[in-house]
């Protein structure tokens, strides 16, 4: 099914701590959350989902983990362990408030990266590195030494002989 649509909660909760009276706006995780367009990204990824079944996780979610996984250099299981305990990686993920469990099943992040395919996957990387270049926070030189991580699943593709 479609993915969960983003939702802001402007109301205040008297039990809960706004993550905005947590962090700093200058922070720049907080800098390049307002410069991404988060709507746009919805409206792309959108329609690789059917509309019937479970809904998905929200988008925004989602290509959060996935930027911050990238950026951090850190496993599916560690990008969602760290961002329990950190209020910027939750706010940059689009939350309002701090959250106490996991976000997701580290395996959802795999069957997302799966359903966006390669092309999905790409666009969803460049739109992120073209929103921190755009708001200086990604510099052009850290662009010209790429990272490729070649992990493979020894079943299902093994060592030539």
């Amino acid at each position: 099914m479609k993915p969960k649509p983003t939702v802001n909660d402007p109301q205040d909760d008297l039990f809960k701590t706004r993550l905005s009276d947590l962090i700093n706006p200058n922070h720049a995780l907080c800098r390049l959350a307002h410069q991404i367009d988060w709507a746009l990204l919805e409206r792309h990824i959108a329609p690789r989902f059917s509309d019937s079944g479970a809904a998905a996780l929200p988008v925004r979610l989602v290509a959060g983990l996935l930027y911050l996984e990238h950026a951090f250099k850190v496993s599916d299981e560690r990008v969602v362990e760290q961002w329990l305990e950190s209020p910027y990686w939750q706010y940059f993920c689009g939350e309002t408030f701090f959250q106490h469990e996991f976000p997701c099943n580290p395996s959802s992040l795999t069957r997302w990266r799966q359903r966006l395919g390669e092309e999905g996957c790409e666009w969803l990387l460049t739109a992120t590195i073209d929103a921190g270049l755009k708001s200086k926070l990604v510099k052009p030189s850290s662009l010209k030494r790429v990272v490729i991580d070649t992990t493979r699943s020894g079943e299902k593709h093994p060592l030539p002989n």
